[in-house]
């Protein structure tokens, strides 16, 4: 059989949140495309960035499965017992010694799902290991107890998102990039059956800088001082890809960008 699992890019603030929950949008595009699961990046879903509790269940009531991390997932402390406590909230995997987890399984119709968040280095604040030799460890950790992996590679440059890419072709079901706001236009099927896409974009405004009000990016590149990020309004949207996946095999078999 073949499933659809949709992820979408970074969710920006509490607009972004509730763009995707106002009047069942994300649940009615679930609907008529028949998605079997729901991934999200949520690492930026609270005012200010990072993720807490709040913005966390309200990405679930609008719709998501499995909320991804990243280089901000640990800034809020009260987001801490959560990761603790609840597997579907995770945090890369390869920053160690950090509360929660980075990987975890998901049922979808009997098959067994792996979701495994990571974070790049080039150019990251994350003090995150070897993003290669992680996906190395977590795959041979879970070999047989798998149908299917999904990946978000959570990471700035372009080049180690392409090469984790490589890297995993054939060995998973799906490498997707988040982190710099911007769908790419680069989604394909890699050779070994790997769907792929640079970077899935974000849920959030484009009236801002990357769903950021724009006088306070501005700030940021003109002053050292702190700027506390405000989401942007306007111009809202959601973007991501969506993947088909034949299982048990666990190849991808198309791979479409979409923006709902």
């Amino acid at each position: 059989m073949t499933v659809k699992i949709l992820m979408l890019g970074d969710v920006v603030g509490s607009i972004g949140c509730s763009y995707l929950g106002d009047g069942g949008r994300l649940r009615r595009f679930v609907s008529e495309n028949k998605i079997s699961l729901v991934i999200a990046n949520g690492e930026n879903s609270a005012d200010g960035n990072g993720i807490t509790p709040t913005s966390a269940r309200e990405l679930f009531d609008a719709g998501v499965d499995v909320i991804t991390g990243g280089n901000h997932t640990l800034r809020k402390k009260n987001i801490y017992s959560m990761l603790d406590d609840d597997e579907r909230v995770l945090r890369p995997d390869n920053m160690t010694r950090c509360p929660g987890n980075g990987h975890m399984k998901v049922d979808v119709y009997g098959y067994r799902i792996l979701i495994i968040s990571l974070a790049g280095q080039v150019y990251m604040d994350t003090h995150a290991s070897s993003p290669f030799d992680k996906l190395d460890a977590v795959l041979a950790e879970e070999a047989g107890r798998y149908d299917a992996a999904i990946v978000d590679i959570h990471a700035e440059a372009t080049s180690e998102k392409i090469a984790l890419a490589r890297y995993a072709d054939g060995r998973v079901s799906v490498v997707a990039g988040t982190h710099t706001h911007v769908q790419t236009a680069d989604v394909c099927v890699l050779a070994g059956g790997t769907g792929y896409i640079t970077d899935l974009g974000m849920c959030g405004s484009g009236a801002g800088v990357l769903g950021v009000k724009t006088d306070c990016i501005i700030r940021k590149f003109r002053s050292p001082a702190p700027v506390t990020f405000e989401p942007a309004e306007g111009e809202l949207s959601a973007t991501g890809a969506v993947f088909t996946i034949d299982l048990p095999g666990g190849r991808c078999i198309s791979a479409e960008s979409v923006k709902l």
